[in-house]
């Protein structure tokens, strides 16, 4: 895969545990990502989208202190911007409108971060 495909792209983190957040900056970092956020919650990740744009990709933990962060991902899909949620559940816990979008399993490791945001980025380019 092409590497510099994730240079300086701007990816919104949204993830209410500060330490995966932290992990998952320095990550994305090392991929040549432009961070946006971290949002911990529904409501800052909504303001972020809101201002922040244009965003290339996001990635959000499903469950945000006890909220499920759909909000967030239909405010991203009507704009457009993919995204992957993170999540330690099982994929089949999704409600159904939700169980086709890409999925990365907590734990993850910086190789499947980067996958996942590859295969988002090129089939976004291809639409």
């Amino acid at each position: 895969m092409n590497h510099n495909l994730l240079k300086e792209r701007r990816v919104l983190v949204v993830e209410d545990e500060m330490i995966v957040a932290m992990m998952l900056e320095d990550m994305l970092e090392e991929l040549g990502c432009e961070v946006v956020g971290p949002a911990a919650g529904c409501q800052q990740a909504l303001e972020i989208i809101e201002e922040a744009t244009p965003l290339d990709a996001a990635v959000l933990d499903v469950n945000l202190n006890g909220i499920k962060s759909y909000p967030v991902a239909d405010a991203l899909t009507e704009l457009g911007v993919p995204f992957a949620f993170l999540t330690g559940y099982e994929p089949h816990s999704l409600p159904n409108g939700y169980r086709n979008l890409p999925l990365l399993r907590k734990p993850f490791y910086l190789e499947a971060l980067r996958s996942e945001l590859e295969s988002m980025l090129t089939s976004n380019a291809k639409e």
